[in-house]
């Protein structure tokens, strides 16, 4: 019986874990990524949209054409942090360096 009760438990205590790991998986965020994120978001500082690079704009006009590009941000290392918004009214954050070229974050 006790080895019942303990198998029971130890699947229980399986799906509980699986289940935790998908709903991580699906956001596409990891607990060590957040931390590395936090970090990086402070150290951007916000701009007009006006002030950003063409390169960049550039960029995101070829990689995104339906978003709008609704607020930029830029760091001391000339990275820019660029939220956008779709048509469908969904938004996201990308970043790229000062040419144009998207950064991992």
């Amino acid at each position: 019986m006790r080895i019942l009760f303990l198998l029971g438990a130890m699947t229980l205590g399986g799906f509980a874990m699986n289940a935790q790991e998908a709903i991580v998986s699906a956001n596409g965020i990891q607990h060590n990524q957040v931390n590395e994120i936090s970090i990086a978001i402070e150290d951007f500082e916000e701009i007009s949209v006006a002030e950003v690079p063409q390169a960049v704009t550039d960029a995101v006009s070829k990689n995104f054409p339906t978003a709008n590009l609704d607020k930029a941000y830029t760091n001391e290392k000339k990275q820019y942090k660029l939220v956008l918004s779709l048509e469908d009214g969904t938004q996201g954050t990308v970043y790229a360096d000062e040419e144009g070229n998207w950064i991992d974050m």
